[in-house]
């Protein structure tokens, strides 16, 4: 008798983006249907007719319920607010008819517009919330956007919404273990990292004298401090180079701050790339100076690369990910000083920076999709199980 496939859904807004979430959604959807055990549905509530910007598996099913919240972003904000309210409901609507007829064994949401629903659709699947930030970054409003006070009411409202729909399902995933201690609140979290998106051809040598950063020109990313070590750093090295790759709004005050700095010739605001694994491999340290992150791809992609990486101990992920002088270097949050002096500890020591490299490509295999798939089969197989 021929085993059934697990029917597994995941509900995202859209997979025309090229942004992380869905990268990732379609590298563990792409792990299970090619493994020929799982029958893999992937709901969306936009893009129309956009196709994918990650290939997909042949046998994944794309269901569109044509809601499309995009459609609202050039109203006026109270037609947003009331268009907001009617999709919602047609999506809850659309949502329910879609799965009590599909009948999943394990439904999957990337904790978007239905999260707070989910969890009353009786169709009986699974219900799991899978979180790619971490709370101290999750719906933050823009500094000024509104009053501070109103902002801190907004998030206290939103958050207390959020919890009351997480404690409803059967699992809430996070990214890391320091991120699954900032729900104290709830007793169903699990964490399960997030999987690499490639295997290099070949690893950094790390002896050219270029260091490397890459991630969206924003506030958050506190690019402008990693610039002022780095004309600290550039004072006692000036044969060494770092590149930014990344785009964003800051680039033009980024930008002037390296001139003012007299740094033109030491560090260079570069285009994103589709050819980034290249510039990984021709670099020799990754340097990471974020406010906070959920999961920094950036320090796999790096590390599988063959880099040693010096990062802030911001929230959440370098803490998770990085041995600390094993295979890099993790800096108390803000303290640019001991950051400059660990950059120039992977500079002087050429003998630590090669085996940190080497212990970096060793130890990041432990975020293969096949390994991060084991961990979703695991608890996937004790949720039906107990069910």
């Amino acid at each position: 008798m021929l085993k059934m496939k697990r029917k597994i859904v995941y509900c995202i807004p859209s997979l025309y983006n090229s942004r992380g979430m869905e990268r990732v959604t379609t590298i563990k959807a792409n792990h299970f249907a090619s493994s020929g055990r799982y029958e893999i549905i992937i709901i969306v509530t936009d893009g129309r007719d956009k196709k994918p910007f990650f290939e997909l598996y042949p046998s994944i099913k794309i269901i569109n319920l044509d809601i499309n919240y995009d459609d609202l972003y050039h109203s006026s904000l109270f037609k947003r607010v009331i268009g907001y309210f009617k999709k919602q409901r047609l999506y809850k609507k659309r949502l329910t008819e879609t799965l009590k007829s599909i009948r999943p064994d394990i439904t999957i949401s990337l904790l978007r517009r239905e999260i707070n629903f989910l969890h009353t659709i009786k169709d009986g699947s699974i219900k799991i919330g899978e979180f790619h930030l971490s709370r101290l970054n999750y719906r933050n409003l823009e500094e000024g956007y509104i009053p501070k006070f109103f902002q801190q009411m907004i998030s206290r409202i939103w958050m207390r919404q959020l919890t009351s729909a997480l404690r409803k399902l059967d699992r809430f995933v996070v990214l890391t273990h320091e991120d699954s201690h900032n729900w104290p609140e709830l007793n169903n979290v699990a964490v399960i990292g997030n999987p690499l998106s490639f295997i290099p051809p070949e690893f950094s040598a790390c002896m050219n004298k270029q260091m490397i950063a890459v991630g969206g020109l924003f506030a958050v990313k506190r690019f402008d401090l990693l610039i002022d070590c780095w004309a600290k750093v550039v004072k006692k090295h000036p044969d060494w180079v770092l590149k930014i790759y990344g785009e964003g709004m800051l680039r033009e005050p980024l930008q002037q701050q390296i001139q003012q700095l007299s740094l033109t010739e030491n560090c260079y605001l570069e285009k994103s790339t589709t050819d980034i694994i290249n510039k990984y491999i021709e670099s020799s340290c990754y340097l990471l100076t974020s406010k906070n992150e959920g999961f920094p791809m950036v320090i796999i992609e790096a590390m599988i690369c063959g880099l040693p990486v010096v990062s802030f101990a911001c929230p959440c992920g370098p803490r998770d990910i990085i041995s600390h002088g094993i295979d890099g270097f993790v800096v108390e949050n803000g303290n640019a000083e001991e950051f400059e002096n660990r950059v120039s500890e992977i500079i002087e020591n050429e003998e630590m920076r090669l085996q940190m490299g080497r212990q970096a490509q060793n130890n990041i295999p432990r975020s293969s999709i096949a390994n991060v798939g084991q961990q979703w089969k695991a608890l996937s197989d004790e949720l039906l199980e107990v069910k």
